[in-house]
């Protein structure tokens, strides 16, 4: 079960694991930068969205996602999974994440972290992390619990983005027939992140709601599939789905958001 709720945040942070990325990090590259005519382009604004946490076909559980606005340029994003059901509800499992980052650019849409928290709470006992973003040496290192060889500073690159960043980029930058690279620097190590958009929409069917939506897949996660939904008009991705070695495990389903509509 512990298994079940490090994956439930590693797939709403769009992290599963992976090799070590490699120095390079080209920018977000489009194919197509066609959009339907009525397309409303993404833009970053204050949200709350609730989602439905299922494992394997069973419901585990919920979790809420929001975008905050600080002061002046910062932000916040917050993350909350909680297990409600069967043996999660009895060990009162519940991930806490949080970034902290500022906006730059025209349009406010180039996302900077500079700080980063991750609690791990359960009966059994918990799990601190923090996470420090100096933009001025171009570093980032973690204290808590962290493995001992993620202790070490990581060189940033600009356009490095932590793991719930990950999620309003792929909402910015997602195009039909895009292909998308990201480079996440998060709990002491850098990975490299690639998407392929659709060339077409779908439609997808999320409890009672249906939506005509992006699928944006990852390309480079190997036998852990990971794919997200993106609907036009809404701030977050109606699902997020990882398989593993073709079948279904954590999902995540939208069920509510308010914010932008």
């Amino acid at each position: 079960m512990t298994k079940l709720l490090s994956g439930l945040l590693l797939l709403a942070c769009a992290l599963p694991a992976l090799a070590q990325d490699p120095p390079t990090a080209p920018a977000p590259t489009p194919v197509d930068d066609g959009q339907p005519a009525d397309a409303i382009e993404w833009q970053l604004a204050p949200f709350t969205a609730t989602y439905d946490a299922w494992y394997k076909g069973k419901r585990a559980g919920d979790a809420t996602l929001q975008v905050v606005h600080q002061d002046g340029n910062q932000w916040r994003m917050d993350l909350e999974i909680r297990g409600e059901r069967g043996v999660a509800s009895l060990l009162r499992l519940n991930i806490q994440q949080s970034t902290v980052f500022d906006v730059s650019g025209a349009n406010e849409d180039q996302f900077r972290p500079l700080s980063q928290s991750t609690v791990r709470k359960a009966i059994f006992g918990d799990k601190r992390q923090t996470g420090h973003y100096d933009w001025n040496t171009n570093t980032a290192q973690w204290e808590g619990k962290v493995d001992k060889d993620r202790g070490a500073p990581v060189p940033l690159q600009p356009g490095d983005l932590s793991s719930l960043l990950l999620d309003l980029a792929i909402m910015r930058d997602a195009r039909p027939g895009a292909t998308l690279e990201y480079r996440v620097v998060d709990n002491g190590r850098a990975r490299r992140y690639q998407y392929a958009v659709g060339a077409q929409t779908e439609i997808v069917q999320v409890g009672e709601m249906s939506y005509d939506a992006m699928r944006v897949q990852r390309s480079n996660g190997g036998d852990r599939e990971q794919i997200f939904w993106v609907a036009n008009g809404v701030p977050t991705p109606v699902r997020m789905l990882q398989r593993n070695d073709g079948e279904d495990a954590i999902d995540l389903r939208l069920i509510d958001y308010q914010g932008v509509q």
